[in-house]
Formats: structure tokens, sequence, C-alpha cells
């Protein structure tokens, strides 16, 4: 019998990085609500990817597990082992956690490009090579959130800008050298949901939406939505970026 669509294989298991809030937590929603088990990973907010976790496991029993690391600080081949103990194997590896903030040429650090690059980039190499064994034996997929800035910088942040070409050049490569026993794909977010920390004045949020097609803003679902495409929906597609952007890169 054809399984249902849109229904996951209840064995499978999914690590998402950076799953505690926003985007993270929606596409562990999304992923959850389709029949996966999720390994949640967060690095500081414990308390909500905790509470995430409890309504999750309340759905259905011992179907999502926490995990903690600093993705800059911890040994990643440990922190990929540990994930993939929690249930014994890993389907899908969904690289979401990020850091995002401007670096003005002049004032370019280096702990802000180790921070950039290592969330943005060194992490979803590290973590993809780590889990490439399971990930092959399961027939698995990779997701990587890129941004449409990857390929269109965003003026004033360029470490940022240039780590997330950084990860799309990965998710090509890794699909040629992960080929053909792991997809891997990427999802590039357009304006989806504002920073916490006041980055963009109002002027600048309402001139953004100007410039995106349907003149809205995106939901952190929409993302989500495209995630489960990739690791439930799309057995022949690999090494593709798609853009999730209310068509603001088209008008950029």
């Amino acid at each position: 019998m054809d399984r249902p669509l849109n229904a996951i294989d209840q064995h499978k298991v999914v690590f998402i990085t950076g799953a505690a809030r926003r985007v993270g937590a929606a596409i562990a929603r999304r992923l959850h609500a389709q029949g996966a088990r999720v390994v949640l990973h967060h690095r500081d907010s414990a308390l909500e990817a905790q509470a995430l976790a409890n309504q999750l496991n309340a759905v259905r029993a011992d179907s999502a597990r926490c995990i903690q690391a600093d993705l800059l600080q911890a040994n990643l081949t440990q922190v990929a082992k540990e994930a993939q103990a929690q249930f014994g194997q890993i389907d899908a590896l969904v690289n979401n956690a990020s850091s995002f903030y401007p670096t003005a040429i002049g004032e370019i650090t280096a702990s802000a490009w180790d921070d950039l690059v290592g969330t943005n980039l060194k992490a979803p190499l590290f973590l993809a090579q780590a889990l490439a064994p399971t990930l092959a034996h399961r027939r698995g997929v990779i997701v990587n959130i890129v941004d449409i800035h990857a390929e269109r910088p965003l003026r004033g942040y360029v470490v940022y800008s240039l780590a997330k070409a950084g990860l799309a050049a990965l998710t090509r490569s890794l699909a040629m050298e992960l080929a053909p026993h792991v997809r891997v794909n990427g999802v590039a977010p357009g304006a989806i949901a504002w920073p916490d920390d006041g980055q963009f004045s109002q002027t600048e949020r309402e001139r953004i939406i100007a410039d995106t097609l349907l003149e809205r803003l995106g939901e952190s679902d929409d993302i989500a939505r495209a995630v489960a495409f990739f690791v439930n929906d799309a057995p022949y597609v690999t090494g593709q970026i798609l853009a999730v952007d209310g068509g603001r890169s088209v008008n950029i």
C-alpha cells in the first residue's frame, strides 16, 4: 500500500540544529507532525527546547529529544555521535543554526569571522561529514538553510553573506561527494522573521516588504514546508537550492 502523501516513515529520525525557536522549531513541528522523530539541538535555549520536546512528546511518546552544544566550541564529531545515539540512527540532517549580524568593512574582527563562518559554514560541513556514513546507510538527506543573500550580498553584512555563499557551495559540493546514497539540498529564505535585536528599522522593514513581489513577510512554516518537501517528497532532487522569499530575489 502506498504511504499517505506527506507522511514520513515513522522510523525516520531528523536532527535539527538551532531547533529551539523560530524557524528551527517550525521545522521540528512540521516534520514531527508528519511522523518523524526529532533530535532538537540548542545552544543556550534549554527551556525553549525542552518545552518544545515536551509538546511533541505529549503528541507521540518519546519522539523528541534535546541535545545541547555550542557549535563553535564543541567537538562536532562528538555532537553528531550524541545526536545519533538518541534514537540509534539519523535519516536527515537539517543545518539551521546560524549567527546573523552586520560586519562593516573596517570593523570586522576575528571573533566575528569565527562566529559567523563557524555557525553558518564550518558546523554544517563537519556535522555532515560526521553523519555521512549513517546517512548513506539510511539513504538519507541533508538540508541546509542558506539565504537569498548567498547570491545577492546584503549591504553591511559582509561576513554573513560570504558564509552563506560558502554554505550554498557546500550544498552543491556535498551533493556530488555523497551521491548516490545521500541527497543534499538547500532552502534559501528571504524576509521570514525579523531578528529579535532590532537590526532593521521600521523604514527598512517596509522597504524590504515593498521589494518583495508578494508584498508581505513570510512565516517560519514557509521554510518548514520547503524543508519537509526535500526530506519527504523529493527523492530525485539533489544539489538544488530553493528560494523561499516571496519573490524578493527576483526584485533585488
